[in-house]
This record gives structure tokens, C-alpha cells and sequence, in this order.
């Protein structure tokens, strides 16, 4: 018999994506897909079961199909726009966890479990490292948000870890995800014609290509190849980092710098609207940045991302199209002010060294 895998989050793209895709692994003979909507794209061969797993219903599901692989990807943050979703956003991110986790932790047929969560849990702030490893404690924990949401969940999946030490547990700690197909909240922020920033700030990012997602998820439901161990917790990123100022120039969207304060208020304003869900995780994101370590990801997970930052980056921007500033403008413009003020200085130097000469 091969492995019946369980999908959570199935309606979302990227679910459906992942649930078409490990129905190509020769090693599955079965993909049940769960949602509590029923999704609005193809899910292939693989059954649709609609269920919300905030409810006890999902026990039933996992018991009737002999499920022995949970893929669970309902750990999602809100979508802009949705108004008084975010408190159901909130609940099936951590009740729908618990009683996904109490429905595995009864099972006698699942054998392993792969949860999507986020860099986010490690926070941010000015007294953070400059680069995270898996093992480091954030400053200060998330106050709210998909933040403290993901915190939660990992919180949750160690203890059933604990209480079912025969279950192989594989939590995967994303940066932010990005590709033609990307909906989340930062990227509708690159979406925008002006981008506010944070006076003063230009953060460092680091972003994921969602084909690499897909492909790591489908590595961390497989049986571990030799020489690697696809349990234990794992930052997963591309190669490299961004600058905030760099991402602008590259989507030929103008940066608009305010101070904090207003920043925040220009969140609030865009939140209202539906322009996009410009939170107080994401205004900390843009103003301290965040950069993790996947040294984990390669030497002990076996997983070599196809897509650097950069790559990943800019294959979003492409399928975004021109912003108002076209990037190769930009960069022109960018070039000739850098050659204005090297000549600059050089003229400077050069009257500061004559005057020092003649004293």
C-alpha cells in the first residue's frame, strides 16, 4: 500500500498547487485534500473533503482514510480586504491546530507530520541578531497577528511531539513567500504604486520562490534520503538578501519615507480600504528587516533551494509588470546621482587636501 497523504489548506493556491503536485510522488497511492470552502482551482485526482478542522470532524477523516502523512498548510496569515475575517483567520491557524494535533495524536495510522510556519515567529526588533538561527530566542515575543499565531502553533506541535515521540514532526520555517502566484499581504505592498517606508530605514528581506516551497514541503512528507533528516525544525530561504531601497528600484515603484508614526497611520488607511493588510508585523518587517541561517536547511534537511532572493524577487516583479518608474530608468537615475556625488566628494577632498597643503 502507498502512503495516503492529508492536505490542509487545500483551497488556497498554494494547497492546491502542493496537493497536485505530491500526486506525482510514485510513493502515494492517496491525496485527501481539506478545506472548509471548496477550492477554486483543480485538485487533480486527489479527493476533496470539506471540513473545517476547527471542528472534531477531522478525526473522522483521518480515521476513515487510514491517513498516514499530514501536510498541514491552513497556517496562513489574513488577506486584505476581509474586514472581521482576521478573528477566523486566527482561529483556524491555532484551534484548527489543536484539533488537527489532538485528531493525530488519537490516530493510530499517522506516522508523520509536516507543518508550514514562519520566520516570522522569531520576531523583530533592534536588539535582534543580524542573522537567526533555528535555535534563537527571539528578544521579544510576537505581540499579535500571523506572528503570534505561527509562535502558537510551533508551541503546540512540540508538545504533540512529546506525546507521540513515534510520529517523524517537520516544521518548516518559510521567509516570505514570493512568486507569480504569491497573495500574500507583502506582496500586495509591492503591488502598490508608492511604497510608504520607514524614514531612516532600508531592512534587509529574504524571500522563498514558491516553486522551492513545493518542493521542500514534498521532501519533508517523504521518507528521509540517506544521510538526511527531514525532522526537526528548518528555516527555508533562497541564497541572499535584498535591500527594501533595491526591491523598489527593481519593481519601478517609488518609496514614499515617513516618519514611524505615520507609517503606521498609512497602514491603518490601506487596511481600511482593502489595499492591502499593512499590519504592525509588517511595519516591523519593513523597518528592521529579517535574515535567517539555512545552513540547517542544506546540511541536515538535504534541501538546495533552485531560486536565490534575487531570483525569486525577480521573478515576482516580472509578473507584476512596470511600476510607475520603469526599472532600467531607475537604475540609470541611480547610477548617474552615485557618478554626482563620487565626483563630489573627490572635488571636495581634493580642496581640503590644497587648502591642508598651503597651511
Amino acid at each position: 500500500m502507498g502512503k495516503v497523504v492529508l492536505v490542509t489548506g487545500a483551497s488556497r493556491q498554494l494547497g492546491g498547487r502542493f496537493v497536485r503536485r505530491v500526486q506525482r510522488d510514485p510513493d502515494v497511492e492517496r491525496v485527501i485534500a481539506v478545506d472548509a470552502a471548496p477550492p477554486p482551482h483543480r485538485l487533480g485526482s486527489a479527493e476533496f473533503v470539506r471540513t473545517d478542522i476547527r471542528q472534531s470532524a477531522i478525526a473522522r477523516v483521518l480515521a476513515e482514510y487510514a491517513v498516514d502523512t499530514v501536510v498541514h498548510l491552513a497556517v496562513t496569515g489574513g488577506r486584505a480586504g476581509t474586514g472581521g475575517a482576521h478573528s477566523a483567520v486566527k482561529e483556524t491557524n491555532v484551534i484548527g491546530t489543536m484539533q488537527l494535533l489532538g485528531a493525530c495524536q488519537k490516530s493510530p495510522t499517522v506516522r508523520r507530520l509536516v507543518v508550514k510556519s514562519s520566520t516570522s515567529v522569531y520576531g523583530g526588533t533592534s536588539r535582534d541578531p543580524a542573522v537567526f538561527t533555528e535555535t534563537t530566542e527571539p528578544k521579544s515575543l510576537p505581540a499579535g497577528g500571523f506572528a503570534k499565531d505561527a509562535a502558537e502553533v510551533e508551541g503546540y506541535v512540540r508538545g504533540f511531539a512529546r506525546r507521540r515521540p513515534d510520529v517523524a514532526v517537520c516544521v518548516l520555517r518559510f521567509a516570505n513567500i514570493l512568486g507569480p502566484f504569491a497573495d500574500s499581504a507583502l506582496a500586495e505592498y509591492f503591488s502598490i504604486p508608492v511604497m510608504p517606508t520607514v524614514l531612516g530605514y532600508d531592512p534587509r528581506l529574504q524571500f522563498v520562490h514558491e516553486d522551492d516551497v513545493l518542493d521542500v514541503l514534498r521532501l519533508a512528507a517523504q521518507e528521509p534520503r540517506r544521510g538526511t533528516l527531514n525532522s526537526g525544525t528548518f528555516n527555508i530561504a533562497g541564497d541572499g538578501v535584498l535591500l527594501l531601497s533595491q526591491c523598489s528600484r527593481r519593481l519601478g515603484r517609488p518609496t514614499l519615507p515617513l516618519p514611524l508614526p505615520a507609517v503606521t497611520w498609512a497602514g491603518s488607511a490601506l487596511r481600511a480600504v482593502g489595499v492591502t493588510d499593512f499590519s504592525p508585523e509588517q511595519t516591523r518587517l519593513l523597518t528592521h528587516g529579517r535574515v535567517v541561517d539555512t545552513t540547517q536547511m542544506r546540511e541536515v534537511l538535504g534541501f538546495e533551494p533552485a531560486y536565490t532572493t534575487a531570483e525569486t524577487f525577480a521573478d515576482f516583479a516580472r509578473s507584476r509588470g512596470n511600476g510607475l518608474l520603469p526599472p532600467e530608468r531607475m537604475a540609470r537615475a541611480v547610477g548617474q546621482l552615485a557618478a554626482v556625488l563620487k565626483v563630489d566628494d573627490g572635488s571636495d577632498a581634493g580642496v581640503d587636501e590644497g587648502e591642508g597643503a598651503k597651511r
